[in-house]
């Protein structure tokens, strides 16, 4: 029975997807009544399942952005399709696998932020053991590779294996703080025989923001962008937990952002120079002139002051 019940999930994903893939909107009623299902099983697919696809939905219907169009092939929508849409995204993929990724105990061990990904498929030994102890709430110790060199971590509390734009984490409580290890970088890992109480409040952290970098308390960071690119940043937040603060009369923006390092932000905004600045706090922007001043300095062998 869950054999044809998987059996009618891949055929209804991968019919989806090859709608999508067309360029077909999608309306959640037909699509009911197309495959003999309720609206909330439609509803699942395409805001759960459908996750990790850049679908847009306009007037009720969903459609995949017109960039990606025709860009899935037939081998992506079978690997996707066969886990519900995610089956790319995970190196360890022998039959006991595909069996488990249904089973919602081991689902509720992954966040996926974002549809494209890595390739650790010689960590699929470490990662598959990663998710028995999140989904046991075992505490994991571990090696892990610093840039002052290796570092031992003793009892770490596993939460989620996270995917940030396409690279792989271990999320987790480290001495009463949240801390994040890219998984390539993991190795020597122990599953200790103990267990620990899961603290539903760190899931849910976990599961709202929009970054990696997971210190709490977080900094907000106040940014003006110009009217030229304001469409981008009202289209998807290109910034970790942005806000649209208020729509200036000459079509700029006042956006808030709340970080847990300057690492976050900083790259962005040098990025979109000269059509964004910091307003708040004045130190980033002061980093980011002095750090402009320097390169343009090294460039004309000049100090050049920066105004924009």
């Amino acid at each position: 029975m869950a054999n044809n019940h998987h059996d009618t999930l891949v055929y209804r994903l991968v019919q989806m997807l090859v709608k999508l893939n067309q360029g077909e909107k999608l309306e959640p009623r037909a699509l009911a009544e197309e495959f003999g299902v309720n609206m909330r099983t439609i509803q699942r697919d395409l805001n759960q399942r459908f996750a990790y696809l850049p679908l847009e939905k306009i007037d009720g219907r969903y459609q995949l952005d017109p960039t990606f169009l025709g860009k899935i092939s037939i081998k992506d929508i079978q690997r996707f399709a066969s886990l519900a849409g995610v089956k790319g995204l995970f190196p360890s993929l022998g039959n006991d696998f595909l069996r488990d990724i249904f089973d919602s105990r081991l689902q509720s061990a992954l966040l996926v932020k974002g549809h494209n990904y890595e390739d650790i498929g010689d960590k699929g030994f470490l990662f598959r053991d990663l998710e028995k102890a999140i989904v046991a709430h075992h505490p994991v110790s571990f090696s892990y590779m610093k840039a002052e060199g290796l570092k031992s971590y003793q009892s770490v509390l596993p939460y989620k294996l996270v995917n940030h734009k396409g690279i792989w984490y271990l999320a987790g409580q480290d001495g009463g703080k949240i801390k994040s290890f890219s998984i390539t970088k993991l190795s020597n890992l122990l599953t200790l025989e103990t267990f620990f109480v899961w603290d539903s409040k760190i899931d849910t952290h976990l599961a709202e923001d929009d970054g990696i970098w997971l210190s709490d308390p977080k900094q907000e960071v106040v940014l003006k962008v110009r009217a030229e690119v304001a469409g981008y940043f009202k289209r998807r937040k290109l910034i970790a937990n942005q806000v649209i603060e208020k729509e200036l009369e000459d079509g700029g923006l006042i956006i808030s952002a709340k970080i847990g390092h300057s690492n976050q932000i900083l790259p962005i905004v040098r990025y979109w120079i000269p059509n964004i600045r910091i307003i708040s706090p004045e130190y980033l922007q002061v980093e980011i002139d002095k750090g402009l001043n320097e390169y343009l300095g090294r460039s004309e062998s000049a100090n050049v002051l920066v105004n924009y």
